[in-house]
């Protein structure tokens, strides 16, 4: 045994040295996809020690941050040194800014609210509308399902607005407005949106003051009015941090038009991809709030790319009447001694493109006479 661990210990140790040459080699290589012009040198540490000794003034949406107590400068220092360290985010919050930041702008300019409040959204969610926390917040601006529900976001098996960037925007703005009205400060507006306006209430009540910097909190929120600030400071002053991105580096503007489409049953969004005149996915990126490979039944506003919407109807009226024809023709009657594992076979197509076509769990059952559609590559081959 003590061979064996030797033998072990020697490996442990040869592997050691190993992964640190080659993390090493690995932070210092310049990877292949990296465009040498656009490399930023990370600062050094005294020099990032020289950038957070700011003297102010600084504020979120106008509400002072008091740098002179040595306790909130500590905290703003621990988050704006956390921020700059991780530079591949603040990077893609730059570039992502320039796609979703005028609509955000705009949305605060219309509702006379400060521009400060765009950076809810950067620290929430890095600008990408796919994010899912562990407690069930998702989308740009991270809504729990009850709370996005009562700000008129529609949350069900089909569609989850969550995950809509411009109505989740427009959701988070009311919502802001209202705990600005219900608080009186943006700070302890910001910060309710972050633990909930009873537990913030909760907390005022008991520790006899509205000072936000002055307030024991989840730790959560009490880093989460410094992460905004920093973000505010380095998006606002990049090149005084070290990055320094052209403006072909930015991702330009959404652009899309809208189109209202009434389906009378469940149609598939590969109809509406081909009356657009574009891809599957490029739908589902402009409409990330549509669950699954359907549009439910009913009425709903869809975005296509920029230029697809003349026309646009008519072509999907004539794809959805073809579609609907050749369904007929794909109706599979299930006979004795048949399930669906064995059905997917015989017609070789995947079994989850099987459940999705007829809208079945993966634990659903059939039985003989049940029918099923099936749109096979090629036609079955009769035994």
């Amino acid at each position: 045994m003590s061979e064996t661990f030797e033998h072990a210990n020697c490996f442990g140790r040869s592997s050691g040295i190993f992964l640190l040459a080659l993390c090493v080699a690995f932070l210092t290589a310049t990877p292949a996809w990296c465009d040498p012009p656009h490399m930023i040198d990370p600062p050094s540490s005294s020099s990032m020690i020289a950038l957070i000794k700011t003297t102010g003034p600084l504020d979120f949406c106008g509400e002072r941050v008091p740098l002179d107590n040595p306790e909130v400068r500590e905290r703003l220092e621990k988050e704006f040194l956390v921020s700059l360290w991780n530079r591949p985010q603040v990077i893609l919050w730059m570039k992502r800014s320039g796609r979703y930041m005028p609509y955000i702008e705009e949305m605060l300019k219309q509702n006379n609210m400060p521009m400060d409040l765009k950076y809810v959204a950067v620290i929430e969610s890095s600008l990408t509308f796919h994010m899912s926390s562990s407690k069930g917040a998702k989308g740009s601006w991270q809504f729990m399902e009850e709370t996005g529900k009562k700000y008129g976001l529609k949350i069900d098996s089909d569609v989850d607005e969550r995950r809509n960037f411009l109505s989740s925007t427009r959701a988070a703005i009311n919502y802001l407005k209202k705990l600005y009205e219900k608080f009186g400060s943006w700070t302890l507006a910001a910060a309710a949106y972050n633990m909930g306006e009873e537990g913030l209430k909760t907390e005022m009540l008991l520790q006899k003051t509205n000072n936000f910097y002055y307030l024991y909190l989840p730790t959560e929120t009490q880093q989460y009015i410094f992460r905004a600030v920093s973000a505010k400071e380095i998006l606002s002053n990049p090149e005084r941090y070290g990055f320094k991105l052209s403006k072909e580096d930015i991702y330009p503007p959404l652009q899309f038009e809208r189109v209202e489409l009434v389906c009378d049953q469940e149609a598939p969004i590969y109809l509406v991809a081909e009356a657009a005149m574009t891809y599957y996915k490029v739908i589902k990126d402009l409409n990330p709030e549509i669950k699954g490979h359907y549009l439910p039944k009913g009425k709903c506003d869809i975005l296509v790319p920029k230029g697809a919407a003349a026309g646009f109807q008519a072509r999907y009226e004539d794809l959805v009447k073809r579609w609907q024809g050749e369904r007929k023709e794909h109706v599979y009657v299930v006979k004795k001694g048949e399930n669906l594992s064995s059905i997917a076979a015989d017609f070789n197509v995947p079994l989850p493109a099987l459940l999705i076509w007829n809208h079945f769990g993966s634990k659903k059952q059939v039985k003989p006479g049940d029918r099923l559609l099936i749109f096979p590559e090629e036609k079955k081959q009769e035994k």
